[in-house]
This record gives structure tokens, C-alpha cells and sequence, in this order.
């Protein structure tokens, strides 16, 4: 006969084996996405190990990132009034290239990138010495129009604080059809595991727990609007002007939508569109 203390243990078993199995199939889940934001190394397992979705995260060339695991997504809000204008009129262009662009820009030069949204201007100037293979891809991009009329697609609002962009799908998993390497990991703002406020950086496919996916970097790219905790994984490759910050807040103010069960982002209530992107040397 099974004695009470059994049945207890016996229950107890199972219900790990379906936590486990649920953990298991959400990571699998967040390897099919591509995102900046890597694990936050326990620093946001606030009561949720379940916030893996991470659309940021299915990556440039349906490259994955498994440091989804415990990143995490956008606090669902209440839809708020749409702070933005409609986009401009015109097409999102599909063009994709097979191999990084030859660094062309004077690296000794300053560069600076304007993203005309539908919410506002983002002024930032480049890291042009440090990045020079992510500014030169920027200038190639930009010059080439792909960002024009693109939508920025996930906005998290919880533990990190982002809005990434440069996808011209609009899933987190669109790319230029090429990679780019990691570039300026070390760089003196990035103290103690913090990505600052006006920071843009790079999303890629690297999983710290195997030290895989190193230099996949695409077009996907996010914007920190407030102090993130985030390991240096990440190409650090501009800072936002403070008119520039003040338009993300804005966007952030309006909220995130829930998740999105086919592609697990978390788009922002805003309509933020990039009009035009342009790279000016300086």
C-alpha cells in the first residue's frame, strides 16, 4: 500500500517533471529568437523564471541566442494614446548582402546617425575608432536605405529597459544577410555590468553558458533608455543625444502590448517607425 508520505513524494516528482519540461520547451522556444538582451545573471528573476520571451533575441539570419532564458520581456500595459505621427509614405526595401561590407569610413573622423521616427528625432553620435566594423556597417545600411520605413519591434519595460530595432521584418529575426564581430566589449561605460542609460548597442546571438556566438551581430540593434544590468556582451557602438533620450522615454511611457505567441515580442504601444536612418560624417 502507498502510504500518505509516498503519494506526497510521488506528486512532488511530478510537478518537477512538468516544471522541467516547461522550462525545457521555453528554451527551445527562445533558441528559435534572436535578441540583444542576454541572461541578466539573476539580477531580474524577480518571481519569474518564466520571462524568457525575448522576440529581441531571435536573431539577424534566424541566428538564436539561448542567454534568453531568464530575460526578460515587457511588462504588458494598458494601451495608452499612441504618442507618435503616422509613418511617412514608402516601402521597406528586402535587399540582403552575403558578406560584410569593406570598412570604407575614415575611422580617425567622428560619424554621427540620425533615426527620423515617428516619435521624434534619435540623435546619436558613433563610436567610430572603437566599432569601426559596426559604424561602417551602420554607414553601408543606412546608405542603402534598409532601415527606411522599418518598425522597431519589442520594447521591454521590466529588469532591462529597451527598444530594439533594425529588423526590417518586423519579427527579430530579420538580418542584412551578413555578420559583423563583436567590437568595443571593454568599453569604460560599461561598469559594473551595466549598459547606461543612452546606450546603443548591438543584439547578437551569443550564449554565455557555451560561449557560442561570438561576431553575429546583423542590423538588429537596441536602445537603452534607462541603466540596464546586462553582462558586456553587447557591441557598444553610440550614445543617444539628451533630445534623443527624452523621445525613448516618451515611447516607453506608452507602454508595451503582451507578448506575441508566434514570435514572443513584446512591441512597443507607440508606433514607432524609422522614417529614415542617415549616417553623417562629422
Amino acid at each position: 500500500m502507498v502510504t500518505q508520505e509516498q503519494r506526497k513524494r510521488q506528486l512532488a516528482r511530478e510537478k518537477f517533471l512538468r516544471q522541467q519540461q516547461r522550462r525545457t520547451s521555453a528554451r527551445r522556444k527562445a533558441r528559435m529568437r534572436n535578441s540583444v538582451i542576454a541572461s541578466v545573471l539573476g539580477v531580474i528573476v524577480i518571481g519569474s523564471v518564466a520571462l524568457y520571451t525575448t522576440g529581441v533575441l531571435k536573431g539577424d539570419d534566424d541566428k538564436s541566442n539561448a542567454s534568453a532564458d531568464v530575460t526578460p520581456s515587457a511588462s504588458a500595459t494598458s494601451k495608452a494614446p499612441d504618442p507618435c505621427a503616422k509613418p511617412a509614405a514608402g516601402k521597406i526595401k528586402t535587399a540582403t548582402w552575403k558578406k560584410e561590407p569593406a570598412v570604407t569610413i575614415d575611422k580617425s573622423a567622428k560619424y554621427t546617425m540620425k533615426l527620423a521616427t515617428t516619435c521624434g528625432d534619435i540623435d546619436i553620435a558613433l563610436k567610430t575608432s572603437a566599432a569601426p566594423h559596426t559604424v561602417n556597417s551602420f554607414d553601408f545600411l543606412a546608405g542603402k536605405g534598409f532601415f527606411d520605413h522599418t518598425k522597431c519591434h519589442r520594447l521591454v519595460n521590466s529588469g532591462i529597459y529597451v527598444l530594439q530595432c533594425g529588423d526590417p521584418t518586423g519579427t527579430g529575426s530579420g538580418g542584412p544577410g551578413y555578420t559583423i564581430p563583436d567590437e568595443n566589449l571593454k568599453d569604460a561605460s560599461l561598469k559594473g555590468g551595466t549598459y547606461p542609460a543612452g546606450t546603443v548597442a548591438m543584439a547578437n546571438t551569443y550564449d554565455a553558458s557555451t560561449g557560442k556566438g561570438r561576431n553575429t551581430g546583423g542590423s538588429q540593434f537596441f536602445l537603452v533608455y534607462q541603466d540596464s544590468q546586462l553582462p558586456a556582451n553587447y557591441t557598444p557602438f553610440g550614445t543617444i543625444s539628451a533630445s534623443g533620450l527624452k523621445v525613448l522615454k516618451k515611447i516607453a511611457a506608452a507602454g508595451a502590448a503582451a507578448a506575441d505567441p508566434t514570435t514572443g515580442n513584446t512591441a512597443p504601444n507607440a508606433t514607432v517607425v524609422i522614417n529614415k536612418a542617415t549616417v553623417t560624417k562629422s
